[in-house]
């Protein structure tokens, strides 16, 4: 039987490009590649982008435990 591991991921680990500037979406797109990089899928992912292009999120990935 296959085994997984589970990890939150959250907007507020992508490094900003400022307190006024928020996250760029080549941040995100970098933060999330890296976790696939490692073998991780994303499974559910609730986004909100806001006036002036802030992009929040919060989400699950898993991958098979080794």
């Amino acid at each position: 039987m296959k085994k997984w591991e589970y990890k939150i991921v959250d907007s507020k680990d992508v490094p900003s490009r400022g307190i006024l500037k928020g996250k760029s979406r080549e941040a995100i797109e970098a933060h999330l590649n890296k976790f696939g990089g490692e073998g991780w899928e994303i499974v559910n992912l609730d986004a909100l982008e806001f006036q002036g292009g802030h992009l929040t999120f919060l989400g699950l990935a898993k991958r098979e435990r080794q």
